[in-house]
């Protein structure tokens, strides 16, 4: 089996949480808002991509004879 790599989920998850608290609040300027907003899209963006490379993974793997085997797929780089 290859070495797994990791993804940065739940760290971009709880950022995205922290963001839209801060935006919440209603303290920010607009442009700090503007700021906040385009923050969020990229971090929605991260978790959304890291979701879909999980799920493929699991696609990937398949029953054979009662094993469980994984099966490695390709990348792209972003």
């Amino acid at each position: 089996m290859t070495a797994t790599k990791s993804y940065p989920f739940e760290a971009s998850l709880e950022k995205l949480e922290a963001l839209v608290e801060r935006m919440e609040e209603g303290d920010l300027t607009l442009e700090e808002s503007l700021k906040a907003f385009e923050q969020g899209i990229k971090l929605t963006r991260e978790c959304q991509s890291a979701l879909t490379k999980a799920e493929q993974k699991v696609k990937l793997l398949i029953e054979e004879n009662g094993q469980i085997t994984e099966t490695d797929f390709e990348e792209d780089e972003d």
